[in-house]
């Protein structure tokens, strides 16, 4: 903590505390310290504080900054305690650098930093992406925000006499002005940034998506969570970590929704603050801005791999085994209905993405959904996507609308993304009258859970059915849930794969057949278990053996469990 007193025209002395970080000095409204006395120029000088050092920059003022009668240039320098900062008329006496709070006077900044073990609790969170350290991150933001008012006025107008350059042109174009003008700034950089890097982002803002645009193309991110400019997270190995990337300011998140959505035909505004849309490659998004958003404009964006995921890498990340997913083969080609059961980010579209690849090649394939998502590689496929109202109200066309039509268009299998309306009841029954081997996905965190929430799916038709109706319905329509979740440590897993049997009475009667055991947790936190059959043998045994389809009835048979024996 840095203890100074403030000394300025015509107004008493003030005592001021100044904890960790990095604070803008100037006349502006737009920085942290505001003076706005004689001689201060808006964006004067930086003051970068620790525990135990109090360090100052020049940012460029047209009246200088002066340290003890010496005047600092734009590199920073130590500032040792009882020392005189002079910055046009204020001057900033400096008194003694401690380390314990208590302070008379706080600076509305940035909190101070938390203790030594806490803040390395913190740091472990941040996933580092851009490269630059966090406490940098308010100066560069400063120096990014006058960069590109000077670039949107410079590229505007070689846009308007570049009209018929190439693509590649104009981003070249971009690139070099954006070097031009961080080369007229005379704002010294924070140490471990690079003019590089910034132009980087610039450029980035400019052109394409912001800070998004690194981190739709790391691979190894699979959810991006924007909440307002200055928090970005992200989903890494399942794990959830911010990252030090941030974009300028909400107008910039608002531009990077601009450029998803636009392409698509969509909007957003204050009339329509929800929208969702996807990315070139499949990615799904979904965008959220004030005054519903109280944080700032939110995206949300769940990537796709730009390989789709196969069988063979769920079973090597040990979400499922061999076995499970012959079974499940087994069962898409023998036309059985399957509802793929699971949580939010559970993994259940790219499970059914899977399943959706054993569907025969000489079938037609008709797929509805939301945004588009599926990935199939058949040939004889009709993809349909739902539509929101425009800005009148009208156009809209929904999931059962789609489903309804689709019965229209001969399918062999239908493909529904997920289910989360009233088109339940139109997907049961057409499952029921010759649309067998059809695929689906429901949010549920247990078979049995599943059941319920489509009988309530069902009810949101709008019709008074019975319930004993809606259950016979649904018993005689699916045949096998699978449910997935996401576990603590970040892995998909099946859990469990159950049949539903019969109707017994008003119930519904199910039975597992495979499930997975947990048996603990590795030293490095990854949960450890086995997948085992329940012994259960299915019902449908016989138009397996019919279909003269290849299926080991023993890997149904559980495992024996090993005992003591003793004498008595």
């Amino acid at each position: 903590m840095v203890e100074v007193i403030l000394k300025m025209p015509g107004q008493p002395d003030s005592p001021l505390s100044i904890p960790p970080g990095q604070y803008q000095v100037g006349s502006s409204e737009a920085v942290p310290i505001q003076l706005p006395f004689v001689g201060v120029s808006k964006l004067h000088c930086v003051l970068q504080t620790s525990e135990s050092t109090l360090r100052i920059a020049d940012l460029g003022s047209s009246n200088g900054t002066y340290l003890n009668g010496q005047r600092v240039g734009r590199e920073f320098v130590n500032v040792p305690a009882d020392s005189d900062i002079e910055i046009g008329s204020v001057h900033i006496r400096v008194g003694a650098i401690r380390t314990e709070t208590g302070s008379v006077h706080t600076i509305s900044a940035p909190p101070p930093a938390a203790p030594a073990d806490s803040e390395q609790q913190f740091k472990s969170s941040i996933l580092a992406v851009s490269g630059i350290p966090m406490s940098a991150r308010p100066l560069v933001q400063e120096i990014k925000k006058q960069a590109h008012s000077e670039l949107l006025v410079r590229l505007n107008m070689k846009r308007l006499a570049l009209n018929s350059v190439s693509e590649n042109d104009l981003e070249e174009k971009a690139r070099t002005t954006i070097h031009e003008i961080l080369n007229e700034l005379s704002i010294p950089l924070p140490e471990g940034v690079t003019q590089e890097k910034i132009e980087n982002e610039l450029y980035h803002e400019a052109i394409g998506l912001g800070p998004l645009e690194d981190l739709i193309s790391r691979d190894d991110i699979t959810e991006i969570m924007v909440n307002g400019p200055d928090n970005v997270y992200v989903e890494h190995k399942g794990v959830l970590y911010k990252t030090d990337t941030a974009f300028a300011d909400d107008h910039q998140v608002l531009a990077a929704i601009e450029r998803i959505v636009s392409p698509l035909g969509r909007r957003i505004d204050e009339s329509s603050p929800m929208v969702d849309a996807r990315l070139k490659d499949g990615s799904r998004v979904n965008a959220i801005i004030p005054p519903l958003s109280l944080v700032g404009p939110s995206i949300t964006i769940r990537k796709f791999a730009k390989t789709p995921l196969t069988v063979e890498n769920l079973i090597s990340y040990g979400s499922i085994t061999a076995e499970i997913a012959h079974f499940l083969d087994v069962c898409v080609k023998i036309r059985k209905n399957i509802l793929i059961s699971g949580g939010t980010g559970s993994g259940k579209t790219t499970l059914l993405n899977i399943l959706s690849g054993y569907l025969p090649a000489k079938e037609r394939i008709i797929t509805i959904e939301d945004a588009a998502e599926l990935q199939l590689r058949q040939e004889h496929l009709v993809r349909l996507e739902s539509r929101p109202a425009n800005i009148e109200g009208k156009g809209e066309v929904t999931i059962r609308d789609l489903v309804r039509n689709s019965l229209r268009m001969r399918p062999d299998r239908i493909v529904i993304g997920e289910c989360r309306g009233g088109e339940a009841l139109d997907m049961l029954q057409a499952m029921n009258t010759g649309h067998d081997g059809s695929l689906t996905t429901i949010h549920a965190n247990s078979p049995r859970d599943a059941l319920a929430r489509l009988e309530t799916l069902v009810l949101m038709a709008g019709f008074d059915l019975p319930l004993r109706a809606i259950r016979e319905q649904i018993a005689s329509a699916i045949s096998i849930i699978v449910q997935i979740n996401r576990e603590k440590d970040g892995s998909r897993k099946v859990v469990c794969v159950s049949e539903i049997t019969k109707m017994e009475g008003d119930i519904i009667t199910m039975q597992d057949l495979f499930t997975f055991q947990q048996d603990g947790w590795s030293e490095d936190g990854r949960l450890l278990g086995h997948f085992e059959p329940t012994g259960a043998i299915p019902t449908f045994i016989e138009d397996i053996r019919r279909a003269n389809l290849d299926l080991d009835i023993s890997m149904f048979t559980p495992p024996k469990k090993s005992g003591m024996r003793g004498s008595v």
